[in-house]
């Protein structure tokens, strides 16, 4: 008899890789509650249950009434409340319940790059990560009082095929950039761009994540998914100025300084997140996942993301306001320069 799942979402950047394959596998027989919005992405074996209000507790207790599930997982869980949600509506119905929390909760600054699952958790630059860490709290406390079987993920930079991953864009994603580099103008860059960081594309995190499901040594531990890859910040633009066609040209820009004349939340994904150089440690998650072998290498993986998004224009969504502000940063600070009077020797 193949073990039930549970996912709450299911068609986002992440899990959308990971439905597809358990819903192929042998061992698993999946289910999938959602709004219903993009469902068409699934395949057609997953049992999809539609809600139009994943905090009304009794719809949805009323429509998983009579199921016991091996693993539960909430992909769409972003605050304390939603996770004391999951746990009233799954303690004594899942054998294990997984949360996708963040390794933007590890601590910043970082006082060592090399993360493992032992890194202190604690960001003060971004709520987002601090109302994770709030989630990983609750769920250990209930472990560890209740044995509330839980496992935590915390995945990195992970992409898809839909959206080609940057450093700093607007609130429409990433596409405005692309086009800027389609129209040979200059791409703001934060910092000098030589910091370390990991991208992971969405086939190879499900891979990893599949492993944890149902595995007895995940109970009441956390994992990093990541890819075993690091690349500047410099080197992944080129690898998507190349996949590209066109020259990059690049334009860096301080961190503290993006965020200081943004209302977009800088603080908390540059200074709080991406500007920091990290190196994932992944010897845990390989003890307890030993095939766990990612293969995608980013200039790989980001040349299909473009392919995938030039050849789709509904992913092509302009962002004229962000468009205007790079223009703008670039000449009050090329304006500066012009100001500023050069030291002699």
């Amino acid at each position: 008899m193949r073990k039930k799942a549970l996912f709450i979402g299911g068609t986002g950047t992440i899990s959308t890789a990971i439905s597809s394959a358990v819903a192929a596998s042998e061992e698993w027989e999946l289910y999938v509650i959602n709004r219903g919005n993009r469902n068409d992405k699934l395949p057609s074996n997953v049992h999809c249950i539609t809600v139009q209000d994943i905090n009304n507790e009794k719809d949805i207790a009323d429509k998983l009434k009579g199921l016991l599930f091996d693993c539960v997982c909430d992909f769409i869980c972003f605050c304390k409340e939603q996770i004391e949600r999951d746990y009233r509506l799954f303690n004594g119905k899942t054998k294990q319940m997984m949360f996708i929390s963040s390794a933007s909760a590890y601590q910043k600054p970082l006082e060592n790059h090399i993360i493992s699952e032992s890194t202190p958790l604690a960001n003060p630059y971004w709520e987002y990560s601090r109302n994770k860490i709030a989630c990983e709290q609750f769920l250990i406390e209930k472990y560890r009082e209740e044995q509330f079987p839980i496992t935590i993920v915390r995945p990195s930079h992970t992409y898809d095929e839909r959206s080609i991953p940057l450093g700093v864009h607007g609130k429409n994603g990433s596409w405005q950039v692309v086009k800027r580099m389609l129209e040979n103008k200059p791409v703001i860059i934060h910092g000098d761009g030589t910091s370390l960081w990991t991208f992971t594309h969405n086939s190879d995190f499900a891979k990893g994540f599949i492993g944890l499901m149902g595995n007895p040594h995940a109970i009441g531990e956390a994992f990093h998914i990541t890819s075993g890859e690091s690349v500047t910040w410099n080197q992944a633009y080129q690898a998507i100025a190349d996949a590209l066609g066109v020259t990059l040209k690049p334009y860096h820009v301080s961190s503290e300084f993006l965020a200081a004349v943004s209302d977009y939340d800088f603080t908390g994904s540059l200074i709080g997140d991406k500007a920091n150089s990290v190196i994932f440690n992944l010897d845990k998650l390989k003890r307890v996942v030993p095939n766990y072998n990612p293969t995608i290498r980013f200039d790989q993986g980001v040349r299909k993301t473009i392919e995938y998004v030039l050849s789709h224009p509904e992913y092509q969504k302009e962002d004229k306001e962000f468009d205007q502000w790079c223009d703008n940063v670039i000449e009050t600070l090329e304006q500066a320069k012009r100001n500023i009077q050069p030291l002699k020797n």
